[in-house]
């Protein structure tokens, strides 16, 4: 395993060989951004959105499978990963949905499903209705405010953090294996030790920390959930009954004031769903497309 330096920051020449799948990476530069995609297969478009504080490492044992219908594309969300913003005031949820739209619209992408996890999933909702995708994946999706007096603390906490340029240095000093393995199993998952890995450099990088920091600060879903009964798309939400990160009722509640939502729950499974358990997942989540198509 490589030693990870103080103040780390992952750098796309040294780092991005030894990064998942590096061969589907390409940088695009659209609007304030300096995009991380992974591109792979050919056929309908499928698009991949990872939670915060997470890249496209997460979606690892599942590009080989979709790609063999499809040509799957993998963004890293702004700040985060190996994407570059200069501007962190675009990392609220109507200002990455319209990033996103940009970006897809300049590369003639048309997603006929979209998969997000977490907070990913609240973007790939906000995008349904912009680019017409007609299906929704969301894995674990973070789709509620936080209830009582964490709905203002935690905001401005987050907001107090980001402010500070030294957050990200203290939070990433001292990062390692062990410290990864607890953050992850404190979302009720367990994941291989290449998984560790990837997250324990994420965690070590202290522009990736701010990135996640930004997108907290900035992050409400008042607009998206007034417009739940609005959504036309189908949508399918996987849910993880060990998810100690995002509560599962969260997933059926919203699930009630979408027109056209299922759910489908694991007893076995935590927030990284899909990193635990990928075959049962991607399995779903083909049904889903070819259900109706």
């Amino acid at each position: 395993m490589t030693r990870l330096k103080r103040q780390w920051i992952m750098d796309w020449e040294r780092d991005l060989p030894n990064w998942s799948l590096p061969e589907f990476s390409t940088r695009i530069v659209n609007g304030p951004h300096r995009w991380h995609v992974q591109i792979a297969g050919n056929g309908p478009d499928i698009l991949l959105l990872p939670g915060a504080g997470a890249s496209t490492h997460t979606w690892r044992a599942l590009i080989p499978t979709l790609a063999g219908a499809h040509r799957v594309i993998a963004p890293d969300l702004p700040g985060q990963g190996f994407t570059q913003s200069p501007n962190a005031a675009r990392s609220g949820l109507p200002e990455t949905a319209e990033d996103l739209c940009s970006l897809a619209r300049a590369e003639g992408w048309r997603p006929r499903v979209v998969v997000g996890h977490s907070a990913g999933a609240a973007i790939a909702l906000e995008l349904s209705g912009e680019l017409e995708i007609p299906k929704v994946v969301g894995i674990n999706p973070a789709l509620d405010n936080f209830e009582g007096v964490a709905g203002w603390l935690f905001p401005i906490m987050a907001k107090l953090l980001a402010a500070n340029p030294f957050t990200a240095n203290l939070f990433t000093f001292g990062a390692s294996r062990s410290r990864a393995r607890r953050l992850i199993e404190g979302t009720g998952s367990n994941i291989t030790d290449e998984g560790l890995e990837f997250y324990t450099r994420l965690i070590s990088d202290r522009r990736h920390v701010n990135g996640a920091l930004q997108m907290m600060a900035h992050w409400s879903l008042d607009g998206l959930l007034e417009e739940l009964p609005k959504i036309e798309a189908d949508v399918l939400f996987l849910v993880g009954e060990n998810d100690k990160a995002v509560p599962p009722d969260v997933a059926r509640r919203a699930a009630k004031t979408i027109p056209n939502a299922t759910v489908k729950s694991f007893a076995d499974l935590g927030h990284l769903a899909h990193e635990e358990d990928p075959d049962r997942i991607v399995s779903d989540i083909q049904n889903f497309i070819e259900k109706s198509d």
